[in-house]
């Protein structure tokens, strides 16, 4: 069978579409990067907003529409919390809910009756990862979560936590390294309590990865700021550890926070950025904002405005207030009207652009090493890849020498403030190796 993957939403859902695409290929199949030449189609939705369950519901009926001979399999968090709206959508076969994703690749066989032939080392593990054109892999180490923030209909959709094994998450991040792939990012619903379950730590998994493999990269999805294990800071002393967190934020009001029952406040916060920002030196510090929840006023607004510009994080993520049936937040009193949130979201966006620019003005001069991702469509020897810290760059090689996943010394000269992007000139390894893990990058 030819099966198309695709994913909406989070990092974790894109670790769990390569999950199962390795073991559709070790089933025999083979993954298509075609949604109309495939004879199967998985999607992985999201509800984190209302909006995102328009858009699972609408790529799902498109995937019917633009091949309705193919069959439909549905599952993440919007299968999971409207099953019987997700299968009532026209075409789709299958609905599999979040707490048996881990077989869903033998549930599909199973329930959809899929006859394919053993294949024997004819496509290594990653083949469908680097054909789907990712250089980087998404490791799922974790699920779940044990906390309730107000606005978050996740832990409703996720359920309790549950840890991967450490050995089994080594074993699977230096399989994929053998077959080429250089970064490995981990995720999961909430990463800082990954081991709890299982008598571990995040410490410790970063640790045994470090010692254990030898991927150059390894990078951290979406982290709370919260549950960080001890010596945590001191793991980016390791260059192998790419000094960039996506921390999210949700609002720089205390006021606010304390309805969305988040566990760090403003202060508690800074001071993580200082601790990051003080053990590698261009640290970069992205995060999330909410606009407009419930009981935000415009002073509790101006602390989030100020409070963003005084950190000066190199990318904002954000979302506009969605209520959510299921949420302890859909009952809150005062909500913000439509009108006020797309003019906050609006001023909020202006800032993101502003910082992000400084951000990107602050890397000019610095050394290091950058994954390639793919050529620019203008002109083969131009591509385009991510620095350490999370920015990405553009430069020129040598037709010989492009080539997704490898990695390059780079140096970055200027920036292209319409992409938003980088710009660098091939350096010498000697000089990278020399700034490697060494404060260049943002200095």
């Amino acid at each position: 069978m030819r099966v198309h993957l695709a994913a909406l939403g989070c990092r974790l859902n894109e670790a769990e579409l390569e999950q199962w695409s390795r073991e559709f290929i070790a089933r025999g199949h083979q993954i298509s990067p075609s949604p109309a030449e495939s004879d199967l189609l998985v999607v992985n939705t999201c509800a984190v907003t209302g909006e995102a369950v328009r858009k699972s519901r609408k790529l799902l009926s498109r995937a019917h529409r633009d091949n309705p001979h193919a069959k439909l399999v549905v599952s993440g968090c919007y299968g999971t919390l409207d099953p019987r709206g997700a299968a009532a959508i026209d075409g789709v076969d299958l609905v599999i809910p979040n707490e048996r994703k881990d077989d869903l690749v033998a549930e599909t066989e199973r329930r959809l009756d899929l006859h394919t032939m053993p294949v024997t080392a004819m496509e290594g593990e990653a083949a469908g990862l680097l054909e789907r054109g990712r250089q980087r892999a998404f490791i799922k180490i974790q699920d779940g979560c044990r906390y309730q923030c107000t606005f978050c209909i996740v832990t409703a959709a996720r359920g309790e936590e549950r840890s991967r094994p450490i050995t089994e998450i080594v074993a699977e991040i230096n399989a994929l390294h053998g077959e080429g792939v250089n970064e490995a990012v981990l995720t999961g619903v909430h990463l800082g309590g990954y081991g709890d379950d299982i008598g571990g730590d995040l410490g410790e998994l970063i640790q045994a990865i470090l010692r254990d493999t030898d991927i150059p990269r390894l990078r951290l999805g979406a982290l709370e700021p919260w549950d960080l294990p001890a010596g945590f800071w001191e793991r980016f002393a390791d260059p192998r550890l790419m000094p960039h967190l996506h921390l999210p934020l949700q609002s720089g009001s205390d006021e606010i926070l304390r309805r969305m029952a988040r566990r760090c406040k403003t202060a508690e916060f800074t001071r993580l950025v200082e601790q990051a920002r003080a053990a590698v030196d261009g640290f970069n510090i992205t995060t999330d904002i909410i606009v407009g929840f419930p009981g935000e006023s415009d002073d509790h607004w101006r602390r989030t405005m100020d409070y963003v510009e005084a950190t000066g994080f190199g990318h904002l993520h954000i979302f506009a207030y969605s209520r959510r049936e299921g949420t302890l937040a859909a009952d809150l009193p005062n909500p913000v009207d439509e009108a006020t949130i797309r003019r906050r979201s609006a001023e909020l966006h202006a800032l993101g652009r502003r910082l992000k620019r400084e951000e990107l003005q602050r890397q000019i001069g610095a050394e290091g090493e950058v994954l390639l991702e793919k050529p620019l469509s203008d002109d083969a020897q131009r591509w385009t890849g991510y620095t350490p810290n999370y920015h990405r760059v553009a430069f020129t090689l040598a037709a010989s020498e492009g080539e997704p996943g490898r990695i390059h010394p780079v140096r970055i000269r200027g920036v292209d403030e319409e992409r938003e992007q980088l710009l660098g000139e091939k350096s010498t390894p000697e000089n990278a190796r020399a700034h490697h893990g060494t404060p260049r990058w943002g200095s």
